[in-house]
């Protein structure tokens, strides 16, 4: 980003009053993100806010690594940065939105729009690859297409470009019409409409209408297959007129060759004959389209996004790995097969500012040894020449065939939801025991910490101690403990629940054996749950007991409710919450000062706002659960469950299959060997068509019963090959779909997923 504008410039074109000097400064980049500094010098931070994140609070961490220009609301106090040069505006996204509008402006080029539900990112990059020997091109980066992400991109376009792509997307109505302001777009593609963010629209028709507003004022646009006619002048994608160059591709799944004859149409509107890019055809990239994290050997974090080595690209995957590697020591490894000397510089002096440990350069027959690299967040990137992929795969600690995947993308949505749920100044506690409900506790704590939450809640010591060692910092409640880890929790700095007088006594001779004062301890009350807790009856007691005894201090006391899910009857809920109001109401008498006090769950949040408290607390919800129909517009599903084909058998009528020989085949049928089973939380009551997965978007029943480690499947008449993707838990079977059929409660399916299979973490 060179925006090279003076600060006038710069306030002229936010619509902005500064405070602080009018000399004529220069600046050139922006950030938004505090984590992501790294040239401060002329450059400017916008304090965006939204429902979960205020970037005023991060001003200061911003201002001590040099930033001396930020834009601000009005009201913002600026009088302890005497240096600094405030940009008061109303809104920080909208005069980076005008920003943005203003200087694409600047340029003649064609600037292509690209909007639809599904397949944006693929058609955007898919044309770059195609395009990219005849146009200089500039592209939004990864699926950067949201309010902020297309004012970001717009901001790349430089003069030396001739062409530029820039992916569009709406959660909601009337979110394009500045997209379309800022865009301006002379092309436009319409990959398809599908059901994507419906539930924020009236109707499929009010969803049709704000795509096709992006392309308002655009003299061309380009549609796929299944896209309703809605402008004067359009070309509408053909897989049958593309056949011959379509029949080049890697990828020969209908979605593909839809999104592939978009790309030939734009290729031909702009002049570029197809029968030169016919080897870029056969070379079309995988795209990694959401970076994937997960457990490698030796103690690493990798990070896979080894599809290219675009320097755009790869300061994107590096400002990501910045922001999730903590204090941890983070490593590159970069394939630049293909690259001459020229490309090279320029990639070494980008890196160079990032403060890597190690940096490997890796040619095709290059291999980095695993034992040089420990404890690390490594990120593994490079040309598709190089085959560095072949490295991720290698490096993976777990090479489980049936994956669990972590949507942070989705889980980060979840999180803004329940925070918007929330009165001023309560604060938020996630649960993350049982490993973060089978989704990987140090990962999720990472996330959690980077995300500004304010508490971790654990279940028992060990699992607290093992965030401790991962350098997680935020305070850590918990659950259970016992006396024998007394001695554990205090040399970790875990805030223990304390349940009964003769626990807490035992906890107060460990701290004094080990001269501490003042630690924070939580009170737990039983309210009606009949479970762990103190009762009314003990207020007596324990106050005339903390008040002789300086070793504690009290952090919170809270509750459990037993019945919030119970949409068709909150009496006894609203009983729990009116016996806690006496029992802080009391504590508060006897307390000599300030304590927390928390009793709602992921239930409670939305149906009890009266009884949030000083603190709330989030468990499975933060995945997309909820038995509240209401909440479910909000959440998105984080969690899916995948697996391959490993073998497809033919059955002939009349013979058995699995053990027992439980089922017998009624017909001559095809079957897929599946390698997941009851060990790996696929339940056997599943057994015999009782419970099924989906391929290709079929279902298809479990035959036989289930193994400790396979499951056979009907194939039906599906023409299904060995290594195709499974899907357990995802769009066609939702996590809360497999529990009914497992007879239990999300909760427990998620716990039940077995520590063998592999978690892979992915984020936009």
């Amino acid at each position: 980003m060179k925006l090279g504008l003076s600060n006038l410039e710069f306030a002229a074109n936010l619509g902005a009053e500064i405070k602080g000097s009018s000399r004529d400064l220069l600046i050139n980049s922006l950030y938004y993100d505090s984590r992501k500094i790294i040239h401060a010098e002329h450059a400017a931070f916008f304090a965006l806010e939204g429902p979960f994140r205020n970037g005023h609070l991060f001003i200061e961490d911003a201002y001590e690594k040099g930033i001396r220009h930020f834009v601000v609301r009005p009201d913002f106090d600026n009088s302890d940065f005497q240096d600094a040069f405030f940009y008061q505006v109303k809104s920080p996204l909208i005069a980076l939105q005008n920003l943005a509008r203003i200087h694409r402006q600047k340029f003649d080029y064609p600037v292509i729009a690209i909007t639809g539900s599904v397949g944006k990112t693929i058609v955007k990059e898919w044309a770059y690859h195609c395009l990219s020997d005849h146009f200089r091109i500039v592209r939004s980066p990864k699926s950067y297409n949201s309010q902020l992400g297309v004012a970001l991109s717009l901001l790349e376009m430089e003069a030396e470009h001739s062409l530029a792509l820039i992916e569009a997307g709406v959660s909601g109505p009337g979110e394009m019409t500045f997209l379309r302001d800022m865009i301006q777009p002379s092309i436009g593609v319409l990959t398809n409409i599908g059901t994507a963010h419906l539930a924020n629209f009236k109707d499929q028709e009010e969803l049709i209408h704000e795509k096709w507003a992006l392309f308002e004022n655009c003299p061309d646009v380009y549609i796929g297959e299944s896209v309703e006619e809605r402008h004067r002048q359009f070309f509408r994608s053909s897989t049958e007129k593309y056949q011959e160059f379509l029949a080049l591709s890697p990828y020969q799944d209908t979605a593909s060759r839809q999104n592939l004859s978009l790309v030939l149409g734009l290729c031909e509107g702009l002049d570029v004959p197809l029968s030169e890019i016919s080897e870029k055809i056969k070379t079309l990239p995988r795209l990694a389209l959401r970076m994937e994290t997960f457990d490698g050997m030796n103690g690493n974090t990798i990070i896979n996004d080894a599809y290219n080595a675009d320097l755009d690209a790869l300061t994107q995957s590096l400002e990501y790995q910045m922001s999730i590697s903590g204090d941890r020591r983070r490593s590159l490894i970069l394939g630049v097969e293909g690259l001459d000397e020229e490309e090279v510089r320029k990639i070494k002096h980008r890196i160079k500012n990032y403060e890597l440990y190690q940096v490997f350069f890796v040619r095709q027959d290059d291999e980095p040894q695993m034992n040089e690299i420990h404890n690390q967040v490594v990120l593994i990137k490079g040309t598709r020449n190089s085959h560095v992929e072949r490295l991720a795969k290698k490096f993976r600690l777990r090479h489980h065939k049936t994956r669990v995947e972590i949507n942070l993308t989705a889980v980060r949505k979840n999180l803004k939801f329940w925070q918007s749920k929330l009165n001023p100044d309560v604060k938020l506690l996630i649960m993350i025991k049982a490993s973060s409900y089978g989704s990987g506790a140090v990962q999720m704590a990472r996330f959690l910490e980077q995300n500004h939450v304010d508490y971790l809640g654990v279940a028992y010591v060990d699992e607290g101690i093992e965030l401790r060692n991962q350098g997680i910092q935020l305070p850590i409640l918990v659950m259970n403990c016992d006396e024998n880890s007394f001695d554990q929790v205090i040399e970790h700095q875990l805030e223990p629940s304390i349940y009964s007088m003769s626990m807490l006594d035992a906890f107060t001779r460990s701290l004094i054996q080990g001269g501490r004062e003042q630690y924070p301890i939580h009170l737990k009350f039983d309210t009606g749950m009949k479970r762990l807790g103190f009762d009314l009856s003990d207020i007596l007691s324990l106050s005339n007991y903390l008040s002789s005894q300086p070793e504690l201090r009290v952090r919170s006391i809270y509750s459990h409710l037993a019945d919030s899910d119970r949409l068709e009857d909150s009496s006894f809920t609203k009983q729990q919450i009116k016996t806690f109001q006496e029992i802080c109401g009391e504590m508060e008498k006897k307390v000599n000062y300030p304590f927390l006090k928390h009793l709602l769950n992921t239930e409670g949040v939305a149906r009890f706002p009266e009884a949030q408290f000083d603190m709330v607390r989030i468990g499975i919800g933060l995945y997309g659960v909820s038995v509240n129909p209401k909440n479910h517009p909000g959440l998105e599903a984080a969690i899916g469950w995948k697996s391959i084909v490993s073998q497809i058998k033919e059955v002939k009528k009349g013979q058995g299959i699995g053990y027992s020989l439980s089922y017998t085949a009624p017909r001559e049928m095809r079957i897929g060997i599946i390698p997941v089973g009851y060990a790996d939380g696929f339940r056997r009551s599943l057994s015999n068509g009782k419970g099924g997965m989906y391929i290709r978007g079929s279902y298809c029943p479990v035959v036989g019963n289930v193994c400790m480690d396979m499951t056979m499947l009907d194939l039906g008449k599906l023409d299904v090959r060995e290594g195709e993707s499974v899907e357990i838990i995802g769009p066609h079977q939702s996590l809360e779909q497999l529990a009914s059929q497992m007879e239990t409660i999300p909760y427990e399916v998620l716990t039940s997923m077995s520590r063998r299979l592999e978690r892979i973490y992915t984020d936009e």
